[in-house]
């Protein structure tokens, strides 16, 4: 898909609560064809190549409830440079035009990185036993995967938007850390 005038940025993860750039407008908006999910390894922003943590990409299927960001013609250079250096640190994501539904009902193009499912780094399929274990194991130069996942389910709740599969995730990690904690404070 091309691009149109306006420069549209989809975030659906982080982007939505620290996208790091200026921009002139953001709302809410849909992508249809795509889902969240903790399908990535992170080697660097939330843990490292020994010990990796894991954090969101696009997968195909489904919808996914996310923000836009609207940025304005003068920052469209910097924004870019800026999500490249970001988002594309081992090329883990592919960055591509996909259309978007904003609040209002248009439809435009935005901005966005899918997960590149033959990356290395790719683990869509691992199960939720092995997520859980990755965003309790996972710290890197951002901070914790577990404190990434929570961020991600606050803000979705603030803009009311439900993510079961995160917010179960976030739940037995949160459990498990409990756990642990009061085991070794005995």
């Amino acid at each position: 898909m091309a691009r149109e005038k306006e420069l549209w940025v989809f975030g659906y993860g982080s982007l939505m609560w620290s996208p790091g750039f200026e921009y002139e407008q953001v709302c809410l908006a849909t992508l249809a064809g795509y889902h969240r999910d903790l399908c990535v390894l992170s080697y660097v922003f939330r843990g490292t190549p020994e010990v990796p943590g894991i954090v969101m990409g696009l997968r195909p299927g489904g919808h996914c409830q996310g923000r836009a960001f609207k940025i304005s013609a003068k920052d469209e250079a910097d924004v870019m440079a800026y999500l490249q250096a970001r988002e594309m640190i081992n090329n883990v994501y592919d960055p591509c035009w996909l259309e978007i539904t904003l609040e209002d009902g248009r439809r435009c193009p935005a901005y966005t990185f899918v997960a590149r499912r033959d990356h290395d780094q790719y683990v869509g399929d691992e199960p939720q036993h092995e997520k859980v274990r990755l965003v309790l194991q996972g710290f890197g130069q951002g901070g914790s995967a577990l404190e990434y996942l929570d961020n991600t389910c606050t803000h979705l709740r603030d803009l009311l938007i439900r993510d079961a599969a995160l917010e179960t995730i976030l739940q037995v990690a949160q459990q498990q850390k409990a756990q642990k904690a009061k085991k070794y404070a005995k």
